[in-house]
């Protein structure tokens, strides 16, 4: 059973009458009209989302997850775990795979899909050893030449004691400085919410690229509302003012590329959306295909030093 957020209630209304009428053995022509009518009115809902709205779509439970992603964009992925510090932070995931027959290195935030494997991944939320094993594994992507992609869906690190203990904000910092000096292209998509430092983390890349409904900000609605407002009621205001969307964020130059989703979003349709990122993913490896290590860091440097630029 489809989960319909909120404001698609008109639609679940008219599928839902369209179902019935199909149950019952009513006239096939009706329930296909009434299927038409929610197929439209799902289009015109979606082309009018407001920033808040996009939100509720980026934090969709059926949304495509790390694990959905991996299935379905890469070959022989071989997950390697652990920081060879302290641990094996379950947030993020990574290893070694094949992309159109390429070898590549993939990270990701992984929030899990269920209530089980979200405690295990800790709803995406990484401590320090999640950004060490990730700095491990560009490591060993830049030794042996190895573009990187990364999949970033987390709303941010997790600020808890025991991550604050271990060097949390140390760890960002350096799997930041480690995505601008990698010598091989780095390409970072934000999948579902791009959260705060935790994203950027993972997304300091050669290239940006959004899902259409994804949220990428410093901040989430809610703790920035709590901030400005002192109550998070006002997260609505908050994401409107925030620019946090992947067309506000294309204009403001913040990200390359907007991969566009299936109508009604990548939750209604996982195959559609991970071939349209794969025909993206070609395209900016093929772009970059040309560049050697220092044009990589360079081009990379030079987009993030020009944010905020007036």
């Amino acid at each position: 059973m489809m989960d319909y957020l909120a404001f698609e209630k008109p639609v679940e209304a008219l599928a839902k009458r369209a179902a019935t009428l199909r149950a019952s053995g009513g006239r096939e022509d009706e329930s296909a009209m009434l299927d038409e009518r929610a197929t439209r009115q799902l289009i015109d809902i979606y082309a009018r989302l407001t920033p808040w709205q996009r939100t509720q779509v980026a934090r969709h439970s059926a949304r495509p997850h790390f694990a959905h992603y991996v299935q379905g964009l890469f070959d022989d992925f071989l997950p390697l775990g652990g920081d060879r510090n302290f641990g094996n932070d379950q947030a993020i995931i990574g290893g070694f795979a094949r992309f159109g027959g390429r070898a590549v290195v993939v990270i990701g935030h992984a929030k899990g899909e269920d209530t089980t494997s979200r405690l295990r991944h800790n709803f995406g939320m990484a401590r320090p050893e999640g950004y060490r094993k990730a700095i491990r594994l560009m490591d060993l992507a830049d030794r042996f030449g190895m573009p990187v992609i990364t999949l970033v869906d987390t709303p941010g690190a997790f600020p808890g004691v025991d991550a604050e203990a271990r060097g949390q904000a140390e760890a960002i910092a350096r799997s930041t400085e480690k995505c601008l000096s990698l010598g091989v292209p780095l390409i970072a998509v934000i999948v579902g919410e791009g959260g705060s430092g935790g994203a950027v983390a993972l997304a300091s890349a050669n290239r940006v690229l959004m899902l259409e409904h994804s949220v990428y900000s410093v901040i989430s609605p809610e703790g920035c509302a709590s901030i400005l407002w002192r109550g998070a009621d006002r997260a609505a205001d908050a994401a409107e003012a925030m620019k946090m969307t992947s067309a506000d964020l294309l204009q403001l130059g913040v990200i390359h590329r907007i991969v566009y989703e299936p109508a009604g979003g990548a939750h209604r349709n996982h195959a559609e959306t991970i071939k349209r990122l794969a025909n993206a993913l070609r395209t900016e490896l093929g772009d970059m295909a040309t560049l050697n290590a220092e044009e990589l860091r360079t081009e990379r440097w030079n987009f993030f030093m020009q944010l905020g630029e007036l």
